[in-house]
């Protein structure tokens, strides 16, 4: 593994990016690959997911040795003496720019919990993809928290209502939002970043969306809360 830690806007926020993470990409893509068709989400999220269960045990397996492996960066990076796990799931991301909601034209935030982080696992990545956070120009807010969340709501669904109809996924910067920092897609490399941190997946033009496990953007996220 090589780890690093990066530091992204005003409020200098951590994310950790890992390099060959697991060293197993390709068996991790086959226990993927064999859970099936996943099912469409009715959130937020641009896509396909599958929930990782006990019962899945070469997936649940998986799950078990990422967190960890990551454990060690999760205490060092964000003073925690340790996690539970809330979700682990395999997603890919398959809508359509031009089919893509307001809210999903623009950064989110996963929680106002400080303590609750994201590991996300790229797995099947296309070449230009990643993450990004991102700065909210109206409120200057990058994390949001209970605080200025009812700030930061109000003025993202005013703003999502003036995107152009043809607007896609963001890339970069735009009128509403600043990107802070970036980070690339590689395959095995996982990185891990506060769910208040407003953030977005990197989707060029060109991507497959494809729905199959041994085709599409393939990531895994876990979700964990610190204590």
């Amino acid at each position: 593994m090589r780890p690093e830690l990066r530091r992204f806007g005003k409020s200098d926020s951590p994310v950790v990016v890992i390099d060959e993470f697991s060293g197993e990409v390709a068996s991790i893509l086959e226990i993927a690959a064999s859970l099936g068709n996943y099912p469409a989400q009715n959130n937020y999220y641009p896509g396909v997911r599958r929930v990782i269960t006990r019962a899945d045990k070469a997936a649940d397996a998986y799950v078990e040795e990422t967190c960890e492996r990551a454990a060690q960066f999760i205490a060092g990076a964000f003073d925690v003496d340790s996690f539970d796990l809330l979700e682990a799931s395999f997603s890919i991301v398959t809508v359509h720019p031009s089919n893509l909601s307001p809210p999903q034209r623009a950064p989110h935030f996963d929680t106002t919990d400080p303590k609750h982080f994201a590991l996300l696992h790229y797995l099947r990545v296309p070449s230009g993809s990643g993450t990004a956070f991102y700065r909210q120009r109206s409120t200057d807010i990058e994390l949001v928290t209970e605080a200025n969340v009812d700030e930061f709501v109000r003025h993202a669904k005013g703003e999502a209502a003036r995107l152009p109809p043809d607007a896609g996924y963001i890339h970069g910067s735009d009128e509403f939002y600043e990107q802070i920092g970036a980070v690339e897609a590689v395959a095995d490399r996982l990185i891990i970043y506060q769910g208040s941190l407003l953030h977005s997946g990197i989707i060029p033009p060109d991507a497959t969306l494809s729905a199959d496990p041994r085709e599409g953007r393939l990531t895994a996220n876990l979700f964990v809360l610190g204590h």
